[in-house]
């Protein structure tokens, strides 16, 4: 039998970082969307929401078929939990200030930090994907069609909403909804492009 073209355990380590990182979202997006002020942006928030939980569905399924528990907790996932604990304490904390514009522009910052992560995990596991053969191959594959364009929409809309929020509370023209979110942005390079063209759309 060939030997796999990836180091089997460190793939089981990123199934499980994907797992928390998923399971964290979601509380991530439940307590953002208590600071959202623009309506567009809860909009998106939420069904960014609904993707997430379709997501941990994807990973669960993903780990099952190549026999890994999905629950098992390992160095790293504890990592990946603290980290979104306090994305989700400094929210709070934000909340507390008694300034909710300022408490949205941390929500939109914590969102993207954790769809950064988010959005590596699912990038690594394309890179698996393309290594891996049979069964396992087949399983990662589906599991990163399912969800690859979802994690581009979610950060790279994010990252708009959250650089022309900013621009707004500097008391400069912004546009909302951002670039990003009007010209349905998928790609990096869309993302660049869109921001390019902001100032046409002022």
């Amino acid at each position: 039998m060939a030997k796999p073209r990836y180091d089997e355990a460190q793939l089981k380590d990123l199934l499980l970082q994907m797992m928390e990182t998923e399971l964290g979202g979601e509380q991530v997006y439940r307590t953002a969307l208590t600071c959202a002020l623009n309506d567009d942006l809860k909009e998106e928030w939420e069904g960014y929401l609904e993707e997430t939980l379709s997501h941990q569905n994807v990973v669960r399924t993903t780990c099952e078929a190549l026999g890994i528990d999905a629950d098992e907790v390992v160095p790293s996932r504890l990592v990946v939990k603290h980290i979104g604990e306090s994305l989700v304490k400094a929210m709070e904390l934000a909340k507390q200030g008694g300034n909710p514009a300022a408490a949205q522009l941390v929500a939109c910052e914590c969102v993207v930090h954790a769809e950064t992560k988010d959005h590596a995990n699912w990038e690594l596991l394309g890179k698996v994907a393309e290594a891996a053969t049979g069964d396992t191959g087949k399983a990662l594959k589906d599991a990163h069609e399912r969800v690859e364009k979802d994690e581009d929409h979610h950060l790279y809309h994010t990252k708009g909403w959250c650089r022309e929020l900013w621009i707004e509370s500097l008391g400069m023209p912004a546009v909302l909804p951002p670039p990003e979110e009007v010209k349905q942005v998928e790609t990096a390079i869309g993302a660049s492009r869109a921001e390019q063209q902001r100032t046409q759309m002022l």
